[in-house]
């Protein structure tokens, strides 16, 4: 923790879940409970809900939940540590200073101070694009169609014409000069000594989630090369793990971003009210984009360039999302080239349009596929069924491959028997590797497997929900009794909580630092117990459920602690427990 457990409890405590979230969301009280709009999805009526003896949200809709700390982390995109100290100075709360070894206090300061050297170097671009040196610079941007607004807002600017301003200006303003070097800013070399890195370019400054300036991309004024030029990757900065424009995307709350491919069709699209749109920097989307991307997202419509490379480009991003479980459609933007150009030429409205008829990622592909063969020879016709059976070969799930198989048959005069057996026969060839092997399992198995999640979780909630559970079931049941890992850890810490004489869920979730931990514990502790409240005799229904929990775990376990374990089921029905 980066904090003292107390240290935490104690901000939370202070900051009621109710008064937090209510900045946020418009609540209406039912019942014990506060509901709203959820804020994280879009949703007319209201599955978002507050509980204030719990001190915890849960979205009946999305699943989103947690304690007042998840809440800004999700909402904000803040850090656990960050939430920690945005709402210990709401509170008024002075946080201890935290112990740092000399090596992390070190990095610390290193990185702070490298973040403050570049938005020094922003504001210093920014302010020289209001110049008379800027002149150039801001008419080629009013020409490309930016308002001033927007020029602010995304913090645009330029740097001059001489090459070592920008290293005279940070100089002055005490910032080290192998910093500057280290950053990305200067170039120095025995022969040339010192050079700014961006010069007669205009600016754009890259952003991380925070909005701190972590690198710049520079556009160049006239014909010099190269035309973009784009920090290195450095000690705040790599663009394989970063998008141009999240910062304000992930205000929009979208159920859905538009990924671009550059600077210029963030920036358009942003100003025509697409405040979704964001892009990778200046290379291609990478799976760690990809997993950024899943964080705020399960969709994504793909808004490249309409020439060859975009499409190739398109077909790779649609290959990189599917594998971080990120569903994608295709916006078809020919006869135009870019975002940027159909905005300027046909409108916001008519790109809307092209997104309301946004194409299926596989089905894009499949289509880019037959566009390599003359579908009207039965050579060209049966080509492309081996070309299009090898796609489907791609996927990983059956129901995927089906659904798929039958709109292809559908839209290319195909019949389901004769794309299925070339599947069949491509993924037997010599060489065939599939995607991803997904196991197969009967129906059976899986609603056995889904009935014995749902008792794990059920009993993890009801000893959250009720003191007294713990105290029935702690002689029978251990941690290692849950195959469930997440129901595993929360039934250690509620037993180590138990033991202090305490019972509260949301400090439970509070030992889960990382974000999509917390929401799964969440999810957990909020697992339907009308059922178990409403059973005429609810210490029947917790020995039932406690040793439906014990005997699912013997399954696949050895002899002797098969044994063992129903010794202990055995000795529960005998055991009289009271709640």
């Amino acid at each position: 923790m980066y904090y003292p457990d107390d240290v935490v409890e104690q901000v939370r405590l202070a900051n009621d879940i109710v008064s937090v979230i209510g900045e946020y969301v418009t609540l209406k009280k039912k019942g014990t409970r506060y509901f709203g709009l959820c804020p994280f999805h879009n949703e007319k009526t209201p599955s978002f809900s507050v509980d204030p003896a719990s001190q915890m949200y849960y979205c009946f809709g999305c699943s989103k939940g947690g304690t007042v700390f998840t809440f800004l982390m999700e909402y904000e995109n803040m850090t656990y540590p960050e939430a920690i100290k945005a709402l210990a100075e709401r509170a008024g709360i002075v946080l201890p200073e935290q112990t740092y070894s000399q090596k992390e206090k070190e990095a610390r300061d290193r990185k702070s101070r490298m973040l403050e050297m570049n938005r020094e170097a922003a504001v210093y671009y920014y302010n020289n694009l209001r110049t008379s040196k800027g002149a150039q610079a801001l008419e080629y941007l009013k020409n490309r169609g930016l308002s001033m607004e927007t020029i602010r807002h995304f913090g645009l600017g330029y740097a001059g014409k001489y090459s070592d301003h920008l290293y005279q200006h940070l100089k002055e303003k005490g910032f080290d000069p192998v910093m500057m070097k280290d950053a990305g800013l200067i170039d120095i070399s025995e022969k040339n000594g010192v050079n700014d890195r961006f010069w007669n370019r205009v600016m754009f400054p890259i952003m991380d989630q925070g909005s701190r300036v972590i690198g710049f991309g520079g556009r160049v004024m006239g014909s010099g090369e190269p035309k973009y030029l784009n920090s290195p990757q450095t000690y705040v900065f790599d663009k394989s793990r970063n998008l141009y424009g999240l910062f304000a995307a992930k205000k929009s709350r979208k159920p859905y971003f538009l990924l671009c491919e550059g600077y210029m069709d963030v920036i358009s699209l942003h100003q025509a009210g697409f405040t979704h749109a964001v892009a990778s920097l200046g290379t291609a989307l990478t799976a760690e984009h990809a997993k950024l991307l899943r964080r705020f997202v399960k969709q994504v419509l793909i808004t490249y360039d309409s020439d060859g490379a975009g499409v190739g480009a398109a077909i790779r991003a649609i290959s990189i999302l599917r594998d971080a479980d990120i569903r994608t459609r295709v916006v078809r933007l020919a006869p135009y080239k870019d975002p940027d150009e159909l905005i300027k030429q046909a409108g916001s409205e008519e790109y809307q349009k092209r997104i309301d008829t946004a194409e299926d990622g596989f089905l894009f592909v499949i289509a880019t596929e037959a566009g390599k063969y003359d579908l009207q020879t039965p050579e060209g016709k049966i080509d492309f069924c081996h070309a299009a059976a090898r796609l489907l070969n791609d996927l990983s799930e059956e129901v995927e491959r089906r659904s798929y198989r039958e709109e292809i048959a559908r839209r290319y005069g195909l019949t389901n028997e004769e794309l299925e057996q070339v599947r069949i026969k491509e993924a037997s060839a010599p060489g065939f590797k599939p995607r991803q092997v997904q196991p197969k399992r009967t129906s059976t198995v899986r609603k056995a497997q889904r009935t014995s999640e749902r008792a794990q979780q059920t009993l993890v909630a009801w000893m959250a929900d009720h003191d007294k559970v713990i105290e029935a079931v702690k002689p029978f049941i251990s941690p290692d009794d849950f195959p469930d890992s997440m129901c595993s850890r929360l039934c250690r810490l509620l037993y180590e909580q138990h033991s202090t004489g305490t019972t509260d869920p949301a400090a439970v979730i509070d030992r889960f630092e990382d974000q999509d931990e917390q929401e799964k514990a969440a999810a957990v502790l909020h697992t339907d117990l009308s059922d178990i409240r409403s059973a005429r005799s609810p210490e029947k229904a917790l020995k039932e459920l406690v040793c439906q929990v014990i005997i699912d775990r013997l399954k696949g376990q050895p002899l002797n602690q098969a044994l063992e374990g129903r010794k202990r089921a055995e000795t529960l029905k005998t055991t009289n427990i009271t709640l």
